[in-house]
């Protein structure tokens, strides 16, 4: 008989699942500390918890008959996936829980913030009767911008059609069929927010979303709109709302995240105009039974040879072909993510091309790491190894695979292009080299060769002396060391590419004071998704 531990809460509809499943043992060990956990977990197949446990290596490591470890929740900071990934144990999560409760609570957050209800509500507690005084305005007719539309995003969408309100988004994997779709009006960041009556924002918080609302954008926006962050504290620049605020930009803003969680003291508390909440977006009865069932149905079916499409890393494969694939699953994401954050614009098409020893085996491992390289900038809780190909299909990315047995001039290669909708298009390239490890030997097709670092800056421009001087120059003044550097050219004066590994992040004021001091055509600071040394 198999067992299942579950060391935190769980609703009693996902224990009964559980406990549904004749052929399990389950035990319930709900706050067993850490060393409890690892004295627990060699005699169980399987581990659900929700944030409170710490699943870290030394659990997997003692889990000697674990296969699955479930999170009832979305985010899973808590667990090590690459331990888990080593040690060919699944780790599965419920992404689909919480959405709906999301989307409802934004629109009810848009339903108060457009007729002040939670001000006349404390008004009249407290003895007043001020009707004049909260006036408000109909969502009816109003425009939405929507900055960011993956699930949520797309459920708050439909809700806003639903009250007769015109949708405009900006996502960077929008496409015109998936906007066609879903009833809105695809558009760029500026020109969704320059218009909107309603701003709200469901965007991860990575480096390109960060302050995605600031100074600049609050600039453009039409006096008396309203915002709203339900999604991720630090999305919108807290300082520039306040003074949007101040200058009667914004009408009125309703927050339920913050960039500093509690917030206690944060100056936006005190403006009657903004409706503040303690992160409740998926707080709901509703959310929490479905996301502990999900989970729940997860683990039996694992447990009984099944699939369960919200897996977050590789399933278990043979161990020698793990040791084959690894090295190449883990290039594949890196150079997903670099073509992703090289790329303008929505992406229509990820054509990966496979050449030598990788293409001789299953490349579905690798590519499912490269997709989530390229979509997990945008859609970071919702994509994962697994659910990669999920998401691409859902945003209308067409997916194509092409293998060529006996190697070029690398041997072995994975290749990345990435195609746009107005005849962009991006290519990034790797080989790997066994005892010399990962080696870049491609940007945009201009050969090159160079360790990729978790810190790159990539320059186009033409080639003539003194560029990189000038280039580490800039870099220097802001306390930026350079690592390596690679130039790629076709020919002396013509276009060139330059990589730099650089052993710091690097501010945009550097990106810019490059651009400007070399005269570069373009210049892009990326981070990929790689442990520093």
């Amino acid at each position: 008989m198999q067992r299942i531990l579950v060391t935190d809460p769980l609703s009693e509809l996902g224990l009964a699942k559980l406990h549904e499943a004749a052929d399990m043992e389950v035990v319930l060990r709900v706050g067993a500390s850490h060393a409890e956990l690892l004295e627990l977990i060699p005699e169980f197949d399987a581990l659900l918890v929700r944030s409170q446990t710490k699943v870290s290596a030394d659990v997997f490591q003692a889990g000697k008959r674990l296969r699955v470890v479930g999170r009832a929740g979305v985010g899973v900071d808590n667990i090590d996936v690459r331990a888990a990934t080593k040690a060919g144990v699944l780790v599965i999560n419920a992404p689909d829980g919480n959405t709906i409760t999301t989307a409802e609570f934004t629109f009810g957050m848009m339903q108060s913030l457009a007729r002040h209800l939670p001000q006349a509500h404390q008004s009249l507690r407290e003895g007043r009767w001020e009707r004049t005084k909260f006036v408000g305005v109909e969502l009816r007719k109003k425009t939405l911008g929507i900055v960011g539309l993956g699930r949520i995003g797309a459920e708050v969408a439909q809700r806003a059609q639903a009250f007769d309100m015109q949708v405009v988004a900006y996502d960077p994997f929008l496409t015109p069929a998936r906007a066609e779709k879903i009833g809105v009006k695809a558009a760029s960041l500026h020109d969704t927010i320059r218009h909107a009556d309603f701003i709200t924002v469901h965007t991860p918080l990575i480096k390109e979303t960060h302050h995605i609302l600031g100074d600049a954008e609050f600039a453009i926006m039409k006096r008396g709109v309203r915002v709203l962050n339900c999604a991720r504290g630090g999305i919108i620049d807290e300082s520039a709302l306040r003074k949007a605020l101040d200058d009667g930009i914004v009408a009125g803003a309703a927050l339920d995240v913050y960039e500093e969680e509690p917030p206690h003291g944060n100056p936006l508390l005190e403006y009657p105009q903004v409706i503040a909440t303690p992160h409740l977006g998926a707080s709901t009865v509703e959310a929490q039974v479905n996301v502990a069932v999900d989970v729940a149905d997860g683990v039996v079916q694992i447990l009984r040879g099944g699939a369960y499409p919200h897996t977050v890393n590789l399933p278990p494969l043979p161990q020698e072909l793990r040791e084959v694939l690894e090295p190449y699953t883990e290039m594949g994401e890196v150079l997903g993510s670099l073509a992703s954050q090289l790329m303008r614009g929505a992406v229509q098409k990820v054509h990966l091309q496979y050449e030598g020893e990788p293409a001789q085996y299953i490349v579905d491992p690798i590519t499912r790491s490269a997709l989530k390289g390229v979509l997990a900038h945008h859609y970071e809780d919702e994509v994962h190894l697994i659910s990669a190909a999920l998401v691409a299909e859902e945003m209308g990315v067409e997916v194509v695979e092409s293998k060529v047995p006996k190697g070029g001039s690398h041997g072995n290669r994975v290749r990345i292009v990435l195609h746009g909708f107005d005849g962009a298009q991006v290519s990034a390239a790797g080989t790997y080299i066994r005892g010399l490890g990962m080696r870049v030997v491609e940007i945009d097709g201009f050969p090159v060769d160079i360790t990729p670092t978790a810190a790159m800056l990539i320059t186009w421009h033409r080639d003539r002396p003194g560029i990189i001087g000038r280039a580490g120059s800039v870099l220097g003044l802001a306390g930026v060391n350079i690592a390596s550097m690679q130039v790629g050219r076709r020919q002396e004066g013509g276009q060139a590419v330059m990589i730099l590994a650089v052993d710091r992040p690097v501010s945009d004021e550097s990106v810019t004071a490059i651009r400007d001091a070399v005269g570069m055509d373009r210049v892009v600071y990326i981070e990929l998704p790689l442990e520093d040394e």
